[in-house]
C-alpha cells in the first residue's frame, strides 16, 4: 500500500513546477509593488502606494504603515484612506498592534500558530474590536533597526500562510530603502534638522561606544576644569643658602704657619677661640733690634743734652720716637700673630692643619667664620618671572638635601639689573628665612617657589608656551 505523505515519483517533476510557479508569481507581485513604490517622487505618494499595492496584491483589508516617533508608532498611510484622524479608536488599536511588533522586533501573526514564542495580545483585541480579523504585522528594517511596521489585515476565513508571509516579506524589503529615504528627505528644512539633532543625540548618550563617550566626557570636564578653574600661581627658581653676614679672619703680617686650632665645621667662641696662630720669631728679634736702637738714641740725647747741643738732641730725639713707634708696631703684631674669632659661629672655610709652616702673605683670607642661625636665601629668578615677583610676598623653599621639609620666606628684595648665570638671564632676589635649622648650612641649593595669587590652570600650564609662540610668531 503506498504511503500518501510520498507522492508517487510520476508525481514529483509537476509538484516542483508548481513551486517553481508560486515563487514566479510571489516574485511577480513583489516586483510589481515595488514599481509602483518607484514610480513616486514624495514620501506620501510612496507610502500610499505601498499600502495600496500591498492590499491589492494581497486581497487584504486594510493595510497600514507606521513610523517610529521617539518611543512610539504614528500611523503615517492607511490604504485606500487619504486623510485619517489618529484620535480614532481603530487607528489608535492599530498603533498598538505595530507597537507589540516593534517592541518584539519579530513578525506577528494572528491567530498565532501553535509553536509560536511572541505574544499578540494587542493584535487580538485588534481582530475582535474591528474583525475578526487575520492579522500580520512586520517590521521595516535599515542598517539592523527596525524604523517602520506595516500591518495588514484579512478577513477570518482567510489566514496567512508561510508563501505569503515569506512573499509579503520580501515585499517589504524591497520596498523599505526607497521608503525610508523620501521619509528622512522629503520634509522641510526644520523637520530634517531636528530628526539629524535627535540622531546625533541618539549617539551621544546611546549604549554604543561607550569608551569613546567616557573619554569625550573626560576631556569636557577637563576643559571646563582648565578655563574656569582657579589655583595657586607660584614662580619657581632655584636658590642657594647663604648667610646673612660672615667674619672674615685674614694674616695680619707676611710670615708663616706656626699652629692651626679648628677646622672647617668647629664653632668659635668671640674673644676666647684662637684659630691659628703665626710665628713670630723674626718679629721678635726686629722687636730687640729696634729696643738696641731706641736705647742708643736715648743715649745721644742725654750727651746732647748734657753738651749743650740742642740740634743733636732733638735729632736723637725724633730718632727715638721713630724706633719707639717701630717697637710698638712690633708689639702690635705679635699680638695680632694669635688669630682669634671676633664672632660666635662656625668656621665655614680654613683648612690649614696640612699647610702648618706654609709662609702667608699680609692679607691673605686664612678663615671665614659665620652665625649658621643667621641665614637668607638668594633665588636666581628667570627675566620672563620678574614682574609676577613683589617685595613682601611669600613663598616655600626645599633643599636637596631635605626635599621633604619645607621652608617659608619672605622677599626682601629683588635686584634690578639682571645677570648672566649659566648663560641665562637672571634677577637675584633676596628672602629672609622664617625659620632655621641645624642641618642649614651656607652654599646649600634646592628650589624656591614664591606664592603669586590665583590664577587660571588654563593660563598657569599654558603660558611658557603661549609666550614661546608669540615670541616666535611676533604675536
Amino acid at each position: 500500500m503506498q504511503n500518501p505523505q510520498n507522492p508517487p515519483e510520476s508525481d514529483i517533476p509537476t509538484m516542483a513546477v508548481e513551486r517553481k510557479d508560486a515563487d514566479l508569481r510571489r516574485l511577480q507581485k513583489a516586483m510589481e509593488t515595488l514599481c509602483a513604490v518607484n514610480r513616486q517622487n514624495r514620501f506620501k505618494g510612496t507610502a500610499m502606494a505601498l499600502c495600496n499595492e500591498l492590499a491589492s496584491q494581497w486581497q487584504c483589508e486594510r493595510v497600514s504603515l507606521g513610523f517610529l516617533k521617539g518611543r512610539y508608532i504614528e500611523l503615517k498611510a492607511l490604504s485606500h484612506n487619504e486623510h485619517f484622524s489618529r484620535k480614532m479608536r481603530l487607528i489608535q488599536d492599530i498603533e498598538s498592534a505595530m507597537e507589540e511588533c516593534l517592541d518584539q522586533d519579530c513578525e506577528i501573526v494572528y491567530p498565532a500558530l501553535p509553536q509560536a514564542t511572541y505574544i499578540s495580545r494587542a493584535a487580538a483585541e485588534l481582530s475582535a474590536k474591528h474583525g475578526p480579523l487575520t492579522i500580520l504585522s512586520l517590521p521595516l528594517r535599515l542598517a539592523g533597526e527596525v524604523r517602520a511596521v506595516i500591518t495588514t489585515e484579512r478577513p477570518v476565513d482567510r489566514p496567512f500562510d508561510l508563501q505569503e508571509v515569506e512573499a509579503i516579506r520580501l515585499t517589504c524589503d524591497l520596498c523599505t530603502p526607497r521608503l525610508l529615504s523620501l521619509y528622512e528627505h522629503d520634509r522641510w528644512v526644520g523637520a530634517r534638522a531636528k530628526a539629524s539633532a535627535r540622531r546625533a543625540l541618539a549617539a551621544l548618550v546611546g549604549p554604543e561606544h561607550t569608551w569613546g563617550k567616557v573619554l569625550a566626557i573626560l576631556l569636557f570636564v577637563v576643559m571646563l576644569f582648565l578655563v574656569f578653574a582657579k589655583g595657586q600661581f607660584r614662580a619657581e627658581a632655584p636658590f642657594v643658602l647663604e648667610a646673612t653676614y660672615q667674619q672674615t679672619i685674614c694674616a695680619p703680617f707676611d710670615g708663616f704657619i706656626k699652629a692651626v686650632n679648628v677646622e672647617v665645621g668647629d664653632a668659635v667662641e668671640a674673644g676666647k677661640t684662637t684659630l691659628a696662630e703665626l710665628d713670630t720669631a723674626e718679629l721678635r728679634l726686629q722687636l730687640a733690634a729696634a729696643k738696641a736702637d731706641r736705647a742708643g738714641y736715648l743715649t745721644q740725647f742725654a750727651a746732647a743734652m748734657r753738651d749743650g747741643e740742642t740740634a743733636q738732641a732733638q735729632i736723637a730725639q725724633a730718632n727715638a720716637d721713630k724706633v719707639e713707634a717701630q717697637i710698638e708696631l712690633f708689639n702690635y703684631l705679635i699680638d695680632q700673630a694669635k688669630l682669634v674669632s671676633p664672632i660666635n659661629g662656625t668656621v665655614i672655610k680654613g683648612d690649614l692643619k696640612r699647610q702648618i709652616g706654609a709662609p702667608v702673605k699680609t692679607g691673605d683670607v686664612l678663615f671665614e667664620v659665620t652665625p649658621l642661625e643667621s641665614l637668607r636665601a638668594e633665588l636666581l629668578l628667570p627675566e620672563e618671572e620678574v614682574f609676577d615677583v613683589a617685595v613682601g610676598q611669600h613663598g616655600y623653599l626645599a633643599t636637596a638635601s631635605y626635599p621633604a621639609r619645607r621652608i617659608e620666606f619672605v622677599v626682601e628684595r629683588v635686584n634690578p639689573a639682571a645677570e648672566v648665570v649659566n648663560n641665562r638671564n637672571v634677577f637675584k632676589v633676596r628672602a629672609r628665612l622664617a625659620e632655621t635649622h641645624p642641618w642649614m648650612r651656607p652654599g646649600m641649593e634646592g628650589v624656591a617657589k614664591v606664592t603669586i595669587g590665583k590664577r587660571r590652570y588654563a593660563w598657569i600650564w599654558t603660558r611658557k608656551i603661549v609666550n614661546w609662540l608669540r615670541m616666535k610668531l611676533w604675536l
